[in-house]
């Protein structure tokens, strides 16, 4: 009764208050050391903790902010401050199928906050996420409003397949497009780069993992509301560098056929020399930019809610083309008892994209010589040059067109997830997880030219168009989970089984004479001429996708970690008896820093290193490939008009899965207090059996088929550095932050020992990305006795390209120059990668990214043969070029009216590539944090003004010096030029697509 009685008197309850530099938190933890007995703090931070031992030790913890332990000493009321935790790796980070601290993670993993990604004002995350992060390589593919970059995560695997990553939103893997993700909403982006940290995705995981976590409310949080906005201007970066008047003017009358003095081309009807026009002023426009965000989240100790609205317009510098977003959001999470949980999550998107199919080409090819304007001062309708007319193009008489032209596409889409969560009773730390995806995204576009509108006939009969496309996705995902810490053994482990199913369709109908420009193309059915359906422009498919996988991490004594991973996909894509595919992952890890004999280095604080190995597969060929294809073709039989169908590709009965083996090496490491934090990897990935189409000879009747054949290989390695340089001295903060990495492809082999595939500039020992074309070497000056042996017919001042013919002994070439002489040509970057930096001074604040990359080639179709504008004929507006004359034989352009090709310089494509090297400043943001008495009077947490200015200037760039543009790129290799057949669609270019902008804009958070 004496011990019982003292033991009594030795227990009392504690209280207290928990907060962290911004003030309370509510939902921090609040243990008594050494037992299972925890509460956590309320709405105010406040906590209650009854029968503490008066000599015990209570704990405080909260995610993010650093543990902190304090000795009870018989006190029963003890307030807490817990600092923000600077040791990176001890962040909470998402794997897939689960959470994992950054200390134990053995794959290679790359993070990023949601409040880090808004720091890029932007219309989708991968516009904010470029030079980010290592090993993530981002590229513009148009510079249209809305408009979503291409992402390639360690280079580019397969040569016809999918190379996207796969996008998990909430969990389920996302089946639309990432531009339908507002950036208001997501709290962090977690990326799995190497096959031992994707293989839990099987084969949708075959090119990365982009994981996206969206913001929901916190446990024991008062309801929080908040408002984010920002508006701007944007104008274009730089203007196109066409010639001027005079410039334009000086070039016709110097091209002229050699030995002649008369210009190839006389002014036409509505030129002359005296005139300057601006057809860019004219054009352009600034665009407004603005976004609105409202959210209100709220928690309590068994659920917790979120829901949002958000809307986002962005108007292009080209007339009538803007982009448009509503979303509506909503997320809620709720717990039963002690043992089950339940929850959704829902996101939907309702856009409208405008006036997409402008372009610049008739602006920038019509001569600044030509006068726009009639005698009365109003414009003309179409300008004649010698042997083109261009319909005038200016903001007037587009925006004038009211009814008779418009080219839009709406786009509604429903993103939801339904889990339950059921903890195993009698099991500690075993629990079962279902979740339910439903996904709907449908299109609906259609275009409307009116009667002679864009042509030079008046009478053109007026064309219609519309294109619906719908697309549903279901998706199941089953998990068993087991989670427990035995001492200084933690184990989880994960089974699971998932299915899916796409279902895609498409449908497009042409007309011609619409009765009234009041139809547009909303009653196609009552076009005057012909009505067509293109069976080539209709689409449907059915695919589908069964899973099993299992997880094991081990770690023991946050030493030595262990995961091993195993993965089945079947897939409805791939013929009979090679659907299914197994693959294994393991990775491991080993924390140095914590070993005993590292404990007294104090300059060291982090120090892991890392190896893993794991196989993905891509199952990314188009559906029923294994069946082959029927094409159609009607025919006269007799007096009967009939169809007839021929097999255009044959099936293949062994079609099976494309798939990847990577090796991966990190070490993840901090120094100085985790004052300077950083990792550094190299991995090696072998792509084999790849998915192509193999051309058939004529001989076949057939042209191809889809067979697994080829295998490329892909090495890198990738570095990033952050630093925090001062840490709050007199007010004073500085945070700096590198990401530097490099990606080397090459096709290792094609089909049937094949060496070259020059149809499709592939070619075996080089990389997948190449330009198979001849290499400028300088321009033929006068005497250069080679130049007839070279060049038949040529003449001085022409492209001199490299030769790889023989020589007499003479020292005289065996042959003429000719295809034979072209060259394969890398275009990818030795290195590129990103920086970033915030210099604070109390309440105000500067942060700036930056990115660059080393090497490479820039394809500029405005200046190559493809797109038409450097003739240097005085046919077409032209490009301000240093062209040879006999008083500039320095130059870098070719004599105008010389040898031809085409209508362009002998060997002009050559002219268009360019040094793709760059540094650029991509943000500028200031900004100030209001926090006076009176703010926090009125119920306001948080007020802040900042302003932004995106695509400022450009540090370093030879393509940027030489035009004063910016130097990225804004098409695909088909799209944007005169002629789209030279450059294969999967090579970048810059073309005649809307330009680059640089945006001004103001911003304000709010949060109440």
């Amino acid at each position: 009764m004496f011990l019982f009685s003292l033991s009594a008197s030795a227990q009392t309850t504690v209280t207290g208050v928990v907060s962290d530099a911004q003030g309370p938190i509510p939902g921090a933890n609040v243990t008594i050391k050494g037992t299972k007995t925890s509460v956590a703090t309320g709405f105010d931070g406040n906590y209650t903790l009854p029968n503490v031992p008066s000599n015990g030790v209570l704990v405080f913890s909260f995610l993010g902010l650093t543990t902190k332990e304090v000795p009870v000493g018989g006190k029963n009321k003890i307030n807490v401050i817990l600092e923000e935790n600077s040791n990176a790796l001890q962040e909470v980070v998402v794997i897939g199928y689960g959470t994992q601290r950054k200390e134990a993670v053995t794959g290679s993993v790359s993070s990023i906050k949601g409040d880090v990604v808004r720091e890029v004002p932007s219309a989708n995350i991968t516009q904010a996420l470029q030079g980010r992060l290592a090993g993530v390589q981002l590229t513009q593919t148009s510079s249209k409003p809305g408009a979503e970059m291409q992402i390639r995560i360690r280079g580019t695997r397969s040569l016809t397949a999918d190379n996207n990553p796969l996008v998990v939103l909430d969990g389920i893997p996302f089946a639309g497009s990432i531009g339908d993700i507002s950036p208001d909403n997501i709290k962090s982006i977690d990326i799995l780069k190497d096959a031992s940290a994707t293989a839990i995705y099987g084969s949708r995981g075959a090119n990365g993992v982009i994981l996206i976590s969206t913001n929901k409310g916190q446990k024991g949080q008062k309801a929080k509301f908040t408002y984010n906005t920002y508006s701007g201007l944007k104008n274009i970066f730089a203007k196109f560098p066409m010639m001027d008047g005079p410039e334009f003017a000086a070039l016709r009358k110097i091209a002229t056929l050699p030995g002649t003095t008369a210009p190839l081309y006389k002014n036409g009807t509505d030129e002359a020399d005296n005139v300057n026009t601006d057809w860019q002023n004219l054009m352009f426009r600034s665009g407004i930019v603005t976004n609105h965000d409202i959210g209100v989240t709220n928690g309590t100790e068994t659920g917790n809610y979120s829901f949002g609205s958000s809307y986002y317009k962005e108007e292009a510098v080209l007339p009538g083309q803007d982009y448009s977003r509503l979303t509506l959001r909503g997320a809620v999470d709720q717990a039963i008892g002690k043992y089950f949980k339940f929850g959704f999550t829902t996101n939907n998107n309702y856009s409208i994209s405008n006036g997409g199919n402008l372009s610049l080409y008739n602006t920038l090819s019509t001569t600044s010589i030509s006068n726009p304007y009639n005698a009365d001062g109003s414009l003309k309708r179409t300008v004649k040059m010698p042997l083109d007319e261009n319909w005038v193009y200016t903001r007037g008489t587009i925006e004038n067109l009211g009814d008779k032209w418009i080219d839009q596409t709406k786009a509604y889409s429903s993103y939801n997830t339904l889990y339950a969560e059921l903890k195993i009773p009698g099991v500690e730390g075993l629990k079962y997880h279902i979740d339910l995806g439903g996904n709907y995204r449908s299109t609906s576009g259609g275009q409307y030219t009116g009667e002679g509108v864009f042509s030079v006939n008046p009478t053109t009969v007026s064309t219609a168009q519309i294109v619906n496309t719908l697309s549903t996705n279901w998706a199941i995902q089953n998990l068993l989970t087991y989670d427990r810490t035995f001492g200084k053994h933690q184990v989880n482990a994960v089974a699971m089984f998932s299915s899916e199913q796409t279902t895609y369709n498409r449908s497009q109908i042409n007309a011609k004479d619409i009765p009234s420009d009041s139809f547009q193309f909303y009653n196609l059915g009552r076009a005057a001429g012909e009505i067509s359906i293109n069976p080539d422009n209709q689409d449907y498919y059915k695919s589908g996708l069964i899973s099993y996988m299992a997880r094991a991490m081990y770690s023991y004594d946050n030493r030595y970690m262990l995961t091993a991973t195993i993965r089945s996909d079947a897939s409805s894509r791939l013929a009979e008896g090679h659907k299914w595919h197994t693959y294994p992952a393991v990775s491991a890890g080993w924390n140095v820093k914590n070993e005993s004999f590292m404990q007294n280095v104090s300059w060291l604080d982090q120090l892991k290193l890392r190896a893993g190995y794991g196989e993905t597969s891509n199952q990314a060929v188009a559906p029923y490939s294994t069946l082959g294809l029927l094409a159609s073709r009607p025919y006269n039989f007799g007096d009967t008009n009939t169809t007839g169908y021929y097999v255009s590709k044959l099936p293949n009965p062994d079609l099976g899965w494309e798939y990847s083996t990577t090796m991966n090496y990190g070490i993840d490491f901090g120094f100085f207090k985790n004052r300077l934090t950083g990792t550094a990897e190299y991995y090696v990935t072998d792509t084999k059996d790849i998915l192509l189409d193999v051309s058939l000879p004529p001989t076949a009747g057939v042209g191809s088929y889809t067979a697994n054949i080829g295998q490329t290989q892909n090495k890198g390695y990738e570095f990033t550095l952050n630093g925090v340089i001062l840490d709050n001295v007199n007010g004073w903060s500085w945070d700096a932050g590198i990401n530097y990495y490099s990606n080397k492809n090459k096709l290792v082999a094609l089909s049937s020992g094949q060496q070259r595939d020059e149809n499709n500039w592939w070619f075996v020992g080089h990389p997948i990305d190449v330009i198979y074309d001849y290499e400028k070497i300088g321009l033929w000056q006068e005497g250069d006795a080679n130049l007839t042996k070279f060049e038949p017919g040529g003449n001085v001042g022409m492209i001199k390209v490299k030769y790889t013919g023989d020589f007499n002994p003479d020292g005289t070439p065996t042959r003429q120059i000719g295809p034979a002489d072209r060259q394969i040509i890398d275009v990818n970057p030795n290195f590129q990668g990103g920086f970033n930096t915030r210099v604070a001074y109390k309440n105000l604040d500067l942060s700036v990214v930056g990115a660059f990359q080393d090497g490479g080639v820039l394809i500029s179709t405005l200046y190559s043969s493809s797109g038409y504008l450097n003739m240097l004929s005085g046919r077409r507006g032209n490009v301000k070029v240093d062209y040879w004359t006999p008083e500039n034989t320095d130059a870098k352009y070719p004599r105008p009216g010389g040898a031809t090709s085409n209508d362009n310089p002998k060997y002009g494509s050559t002219l268009g590539y360019f040094d793709a090297s760059y540094v650029k400043i991509r943000t500028i943001t200031l900004g100030y944090n209001v926090t006076e008495k009176f703010i926090k009077d009125l119920g306001v947490d948080r007020f802040r003004l900042y302003c932004t200015i995106q695509n400022p200037f450009v540090i370093y760039s030879p393509y940027h010096k030489e035009t004063g543009m910016d130097p990225e790129t804004n098409s695909y290799g088909n799209e944007n030029a005169a002629t789209t057949d030279f450059y294969k669609r999967r090579l970048l270019t810059l073309g005649t697509n809307t330009p680059s902008t640089r945006t001004v804009l103001l911003g304000l958070n709010l949060t109440f």
